[in-house]
Parts: structure tokens; sequence; C-alpha cells
């Protein structure tokens, strides 16, 4: 492939391969790329499809949202723009996962899909930006390739909560395309086209911040803006007949034109500060963070080359880091950041490089928040750098090795081959919760999150006494975990022992600020007041619950129950109303038919009873809870 010392008049040696009427068409060539780009994705992702919801976000994003339940409706439209759920304001992710629901229902064989198509249009998008900018058409489907097909990249995928991840990377990559358009025919039509692309991604997911950084990257390669232009065509990215770039800018003006666009990164970077000031969760010093930072770079390297032990979360050292592994992280990143600089004439390499640092500084820990390490997740935009540094460098060695095109073709196809493999193997163990989770505690140490999400899908099967232990190892490993407190303060409630319970749930405020956990255990506690027959508090419990979480089920449960136990059955029943209109389920509608058989609404009883009995096949299960209920 193009060599350092090719002429302007000759051809690269890349468009030499498969001499075929249909390889000499560019644009034949190009829609078969992005076919194969596109069937390759799909095929090996499907089996994500008969994935059910992950029991990690997917609870606070769709499964437990009634916002996002109630579809594209104008208030949940108004919701999206205002809320800070989930520590993040990312109002288009919030109104994506609404229109699933609108669509499919609560069938996640829906999301899923369309989490697939979303990273198939991403590799599509990607492939052909590279080929319009660099004139080279099978390196750039080879980097597209790598992005496809490469393991990494299948929590962003396989992970419904990742919708941000996968829709903000295709606003990015509209962006990045559109300024392409910008650069060779200059406008304000243009522009304006750049921004709005950007502004979606950052409503998105704010990890598109660095988008202005970046594109000062490529001016410098492939759109060769800045200083004096390449002279090696296959380095500039020139491609006869499809318009020269602008060559010669300074830095300076190139960094005055982007202006608007570094204004929306810090206007982002605010919103998300503020919105994630409670989420904190963990305060270290700042050199721990550092050394935590210098060690992910490394291994999200390595993980590009031996992509294997993937898991949704690596557990933060915290005072545990190796500072022998930090120090040595941090210097081997100096030396090869050097050895870049140095070298800087090789152009994809630098921008390749820097790609991948720049883009990773939002997400690398150095203000940390949640409880990871790093996350696969966050390499899904920088890991194209490293894919290009590949791409580029490898197609360089062919050349200067004069490496036959049959055998870097075969080597090109091996490679992609064991991807798929590996891909395939990692999409397994997202099949379902309890097979996850156990792959996750196998491949890492001392992981509370793991453990609660085994424990959590136990529960789910009903497999009470198998989640305990992993409950109890969550809560040794934190003792602050919400998640685990509340689950162990369930079981203590479903054994009668009432008053340990309550203790449990009191705690979890002071654990956390995050509304979904604290208004579980609110409402939790309000049934456990409920059982004990103290029922001012139970009401206060539950009226606490909807002021943390206004449209919470359970909570207008509960209020319908201490309504109905007042004999304000006009009350109960709205409750009850309320209740099935945020979330359906069998007890909410039994609830509600026997309040409103007793109130001497018969027909509409009937109804309520019918609803019922076509939400369950263990009908019987839900009236004895229903009974037990109105007894206390």
């Amino acid at each position: 492939m193009d060599s350092l010392e090719q002429k302007h008049d000759q051809r690269p040696a890349e468009t030499q391969i498969f001499q075929s009427q249909v390889f000499q068409s560019p644009q034949k060539r190009r829609l078969i790329f992005c076919l194969l780009l596109v069937l390759a994705t799909i095929a090996l992702y499907n089996p994500v499809t008969r994935a059910p919801f992950l029991n990690f976000d997917d609870v606070v994003y769709v499964t437990e949202n009634p916002q996002v339940h109630a579809g594209l409706t104008w208030n949940t439209v108004v919701w999206a723009f205002h809320t800070s759920e989930s520590a993040n304001w990312h109002p288009i992710t919030w109104l994506s996962h609404a229109l699933d629901c609108q669509i499919f229902g609560l069938n996640p064989a829906g999301p899923h899909s369309v989490n697939v198509l979303l990273h198939a249009a991403n590799a599509v998008l990607l492939f052909l930006i590279l080929e319009s900018a660099t004139g080279l058409a099978w390196r750039s489907l080879m980097v597209a390739a790598l992005f496809a097909l490469h393991p990494i990249n299948v929590e962003s995928v396989a992970w419904i909560a990742e919708r941000k991840n996968v829709l903000s990377m295709f606003f990015f990559l509209l962006a990045l395309a559109a300024y392409g358009g910008y650069v060779r025919r200059p406008g304000v039509g243009r522009y304006l086209a750049v921004t709005f692309a950007y502004v979606l991604g950052l409503m998105t997911k704010p990890q598109v911040i660095t988008f202005p950084f970046a594109l000062l990257l490529l001016d410098y390669w492939p759109f060769g803006r800045l200083g004096r232009p390449p002279e090696v065509r296959g380095e500039a990215g020139v491609t006869p007949g499809r318009g020269q770039p602008f060559y010669g800018p300074s830095l300076g003006s190139l960094i005055w034109e982007k202006v608007p666009w570094f204004a929306l990164s810090a206007v982002s970077a605010v919103i998300t500060m503020k919105v994630q000031t409670d989420a904190t969760q963990v305060r270290l010093p700042l050199w721990i963070h550092l050394g935590n930072a210098a060690i992910a770079y490394v291994k999200y390297v390595g993980k590009a080359f031996w992509p294997l032990n993937l898991a949704p979360v690596y557990p933060h050292p915290e005072q545990s880091i190796r500072v022998s592994a930090a120090v040595l992280s941090g210097l081997a990143i100096i030396a090869v950041t050097t050895c870049v600089v140095m070298d800087r004439r090789r152009r994809p390499l630098f921008v390749g490089w820097f790609w991948f640092l720049g883009t990773l500084v939002p997400m690398i820990g150095l203000v940390q928040v949640g409880v990871q390490a790093m996350a696969d997740r966050y390499a899904y935009i920088p890991m194209l750098g490293i894919f290009v540094i590949v791409c580029w460098g490898a197609a360089d060695l062919i050349e200067v090795w004069h490496v036959p095109t049959a055998v870097s073709a075969i080597g090109a196809v091996v490679i992609l081959l064991a991807l798929g493999v590996a891909l395939h193997r990692q999409v397994g163990f997202w099949s379902d919760n309890i097979t996850l989770w156990t792959h996750t505690l196998e491949i890492t140490e001392g992981n509370y999150v793991a453990e609660d999400g085994a424990a959590n899908a136990l529960l789910a099967q009903g497999r009470i006494e198998e989640a305990m232990p992993h409950l109890q190892r969550a809560r040794l490993l934190r003792p602050n975990d919400p998640a685990a407190t509340i689950n162990i303060a369930s079981y203590e409630q479903i054994h009668g022992d009432y008053q340990a319970a309550l203790e449990d749930y009191a705690r979890v405020p002071q654990y956390t600020s995050i509304p979904y956990w604290v208004a579980m255990a609110r409402v939790n506690s309000g049934f456990a007041h409920y059982s004990l027959k103290q029922y001012d508090n139970a009401k206060q419990d539950f009226e606490a619950t909807l002021n943390e979480q206004p449209g919470n089920s359970s909570a207008y449960r509960g209020l319908g129950l201490l309504a109905q136990r007042a004999g304000d059955m006009v009350t109960a029943v709205q409750d009850y109303e309320r209740s099935v209109e945020l979330q359906p389920s069998p007890l909410g509608y039994l609830l509600l038919a026997q309040a409103l058989e007793i109130g001497g609404q018969t027909e509409a009883a009937r109804a309520a009873q019918s609803h019922a009995a076509g939400m369950t096949r263990d009908l019987d299960h839900d009236v004895a809870t229903m009974k037990q209920l109105l007894t206390n």
C-alpha cells in the first residue's frame, strides 16, 4: 500500500487490489463495503436481540422508569429536558428510550435491535468519513471493520442503557461528516450543520465534549489544513476530482473558527459537573486519580490488542493501587508520546495517538464518578485512534517490506475472523444476567457491583437463599452499598424481622442521594411500617417516596391500601388506578378490582380482574399476596 516515497503520478498500491470491474468503480466498491460492514455487524450481534434487560442501569433507564414507559408524550419531553436522573443531563437519550417504549413496549428485543443497527450505522459512517477524507478505501474499511467487530465494543451495544454511547457516537460521526463537507466548501449552512449535529451529540452523552479538539487533529491530518501541505498524496488525503483541502491556515485561525464549538463544550462541562456533584461516590487523593488514569490508559491499549477478560465493571483499586504499576504506566505513556511528537511527520500516527489520549480524558477518572477504575464503553470513540495507527502503520510496513498483496489480504481476513470469534464469545456472556455477573465475578476481584448483580438475578428467579451470600459479600466489600443494604433489608422483611429491615432502610439515604435508591428504601420502609400496623409512619414513607420519585407505582399502591383501610374507597380507587397507570401489575389490578367491587362499580371491577388474569399464569399467588396485605 501507499509508501511514503510514492510520487503524485503513481497510483496507490491499494487501488491495484481486486482489479475487477466492481472494485474499479468507487461507487460500487463503496456500496459493497458498506453492505459488508452492516451484514457482518448484524450477523455477529444477532444473539444480543434475545437477551433480557440488564438488571443494572436498565432498571433506571427503562424497566422501572414511568416517564420512559409513557412514550413520547409532551410530559416526557419536558421531563427529559429537565431531569438529572442517573446523574446525567442527556434529554435525547431519554427520548430515544421513550420512543422504544412507544414502539416496542417493554420487549427488550426492540431496543437491543436498535443498538445493533446504530452500531452498524456508526461503522458505515466511519468508513465513509475516512474514505472520503483520505481516498484510501481499503485502509478505511479495515479501520471500520475493527471498530465493528472488536469485542471491547460489545458492552456499548449489548447494554440497552448504553444507548447513549452508540447514539452519541452516531451524532459525533455525523458532525465529523458535516465538518468534512465544510472543509471542502466552507459556508454558513455547513457550519450550522456541524453545530446542530454536535449539539445533538452533547444532549445524548457528554463524552463527545472533546469534539472541537478532535477537529484540530483532523485539520492536521487527513484534511491537511494546518501548516504546509503534505507532499505525499496518500498521506494528505487529496482525492482527484473530490475537492482540494484548504492548506495553510494558522493554528490560531483554526481555533478561532471553532470558538462556538469550544463554548458548547464548556457549557456541557458545567452542566455535567453540576448534575454529577451528588453522584460522585469515590473521593480520593489526586495522586490516586492520576495513577489509576495512567494504568487505565495502558490497559485500554492492551485490550485493543488482546480483548479478553472484558467485564461491565472493573472495581477501582482506591487506596490499594499499585504505585509501581502507576509509575511505569505513566513513564510508558510519556515515552510513547515523546516518540510520536518527534516523528510527527507520520501524521496518521500522530493524530491516532493524540486522538486516543485526548478523547479519553473526560472518562479517564481524573474526576471520579462511580466505582469503576475504567470501562469498556469509555473506549468506544477513543479506540478509533488505535485502529488508525494499526491500519495505516501496517499498510506502510507492508509497502516497505514488499509484502505480496495476497499475503496481506489473508492476514487481514485472519485478524477479522479472530475478532469475529472473540466477539461471538463476548456476546454470549450477555445472554442473561446470571451468566454475565457470574463471568464478571470469575474475572474480577472485590467486585461488589457484580455481587449485587448476581444476587438480583437470583432474586428475580425466586432463589433467595442462593442470593444471600452474594449480598453479604457485597456489603462486606462496600458497607455503604445501597443495593446490598436494600436487598438484605428486604430479606429481613420477608422473614418477619421488620425492625432490622427498618434500620437498614433508614441507612440508605445516608449512603446515597440518588433518587432511585432513596425511593426504593422509602417505599419498602413504608410497607414494613404497614406490616407493623404503624400506619402513620407508613403514610409518611409513601409520601416521602413520591417526593423523591413522583412516578413510583408502589407508593401509590401503599397509599391506596391505607385509604382502603380507613374506609375511603374513592381515594383508594384513585391511588390504585394511578399505580397501575404508572406500572401495570397483576397485584395492582387485583387491588383495584377489589376496591371497585366494594364501591359498587361491578363492571369496572370485572375489567380490572380481567387485566390481572391476563398478565400472569399464577394469579393465585397474587391473590394470596393481596389478601395478606388487606388483612393488616
